[in-house]
Parts: C-alpha cells; structure tokens; sequence
C-alpha cells in the first residue's frame, strides 16, 4: 500500500520497493547507536560480544548513507560517561575504532568518503589515537559523505569547553560579551563546518538524548525504534528517513 502521506509524484518503485523522495533527502543525519549490550544478553553472550556485531552494522549502514545520497552522517561512538563501564568492556570499545578504520579504509578510500571525529582526544589510548588521525589524514582529500565519529564526547563538555574558551577571549580584550551570537558558539562547538542534524535516530527503545550534541538538535527531527543496534538493518534507516520525509518543518514558524 502507498504510505498516504505521500503524493504520488514523490513515490516510485523499483521492484516493489519504495524509493526516497530525492528532493528531501536529510542531509545530516545523526546515529545514538544503543543496545549492543542487550543484544548480547538475549543471546547469552558477553557484552562486547554485542559491540563486535554492532561493529558490523556500522559498516552497513555507512555504505547505505553513501548510496542515498546522505551528505553527513555522525555516529555516538562512545560518550564522556563511558568511562563508567567496567575496565575490560571500555578496553575493547577502545580498540573498535582501530579495528573497523583497519578494516574498511580502503573501502571508505575507494567510495570516497571523508573521516572526521569530534571528541576529548586527550583520554584516548595511543593505538586508538593512530588509527583515528592515519584515516582523517588519508581522506581529508575526499569530496564524498562526511563519516563523523562522536567518540569520547559529551554534549555538556563540549559546551562547558566552548563558554571557557569565548571566556578567555573575553578576559584578553579579543571578544566583547555583545559580539557573542549563536552563529559565534555553532562556530566554537565540535561540529565545527558542519550542519546541524536533520534527523537523529536513536535505537534499542530508550528515549532520551544521553548528553548528545545538545545544542545542535535543537531543530532536527526524531526517530526512535525498539531495534537493537546489532539488528538494525537499511530497511530501518530507510524508514526513519521515509518518517522524516513525512513531517514538515517549521523551526517555530506555522
């Protein structure tokens, strides 16, 4: 059945299957990916076990984005509260950026996409930090989709490190508190030249932001689904942009 909230000259199909409206493709769309743990505890298994395969999803789901035509795609990796988990499951989500980047570089070469991460590198272990920055520097030259990794970020650090810093400028005589706008701190944050999101998807059932680029999704659209991360497939994805072509956006208007 034709979803009723689209015309018919938005929808065409293909073997059955309904393709996107090309004119209103989300160009930023932003990922809380969560229920890796779950996942494996439904399985019986440990709960990196769940992070491994989650793994594999990431790789799927960068490789739709590129092929619909998503410009921008940001990824919650590991968040500043983390840390909290315990040390062997920290451990080895510190060693997934090394892994997958090893792994799928040559392929991200190849499609042409570009890696970016935001984040407190500071805290970062040595082979983390080399794997992040050898595949930044390999694809800086990319012109395709932006592969932006939040890892070891949080919301309110970013933003606490942002007041410091015009605060500083303040102090020094370089920054007056009139010349601060919104275009000023967008430029101070860590999605620094990027777009804010126009879509964040949050999996697993939980519905909460969890400290996740809090200024930026000021306007984006939400989609929440009970799909574990490790089970979410490009059916899913293309649904949560399928329900966001739906809604029409008012950034406050009427």
């Amino acid at each position: 059945m034709v979803n009723r909230f689209f015309s018919h000259t938005e929808l065409k199909t293909d073997k059955g299957n309904t393709r996107l409206d090309q004119d209103n493709i989300p160009s930023h769309i932003a990922i809380i990916m969560d229920g890796n743990g779950r996942w494996a505890k439904n399985k019986g298994l440990p709960r990196v076990a769940g992070h491994y395969e989650g793994m594999k999803i990431v790789t799927n789901i960068v490789k739709k984005a590129n092929e619909i035509g998503i410009k921008f795609l940001t990824l919650y990796a590991f968040s500043t509260e983390n840390w909290k988990r315990p040390e062997k499951e920290v451990e080895f989500l510190m060693k997934l950026p090394e892994r997958f980047l090893e792994k799928e570089l040559p392929d991200l070469q190849k499609n042409n996409v570009k890696v970016r991460t935001m984040g407190d590198r500071s805290l970062l272990p040595a082979n983390t930090l080399r794997a992040i920055e050898k595949a930044v520097k390999e694809t800086s030259d990319n012109t395709g989709l932006v592969l932006n990794f939040a890892l070891n970020y949080g919301g309110r650090h970013e933003l606490v490190e942002m007041v410091k810093e015009i605060g500083e400028d303040i102090a020094e005589g370089d920054l007056r508190p009139a010349d601060i706008t919104e275009n000023l701190i967008s430029e101070r944050l860590l999605t620094q030249g990027l777009p804010d999101p126009d879509l964040l998807i949050r999996t697993s059932g939980e519905i909460r932001l969890s400290n996740f680029m809090l200024w930026q999704i000021a306007y984006s659209e939400f989609w929440f689904t009970e799909v574990l991360w490790p089970d979410f497939k490009d059916e899913n994805f293309v649904e949560a942009i399928k329900k966001y072509q739906q809604r029409k956006r008012r950034y406050g208007g009427v």
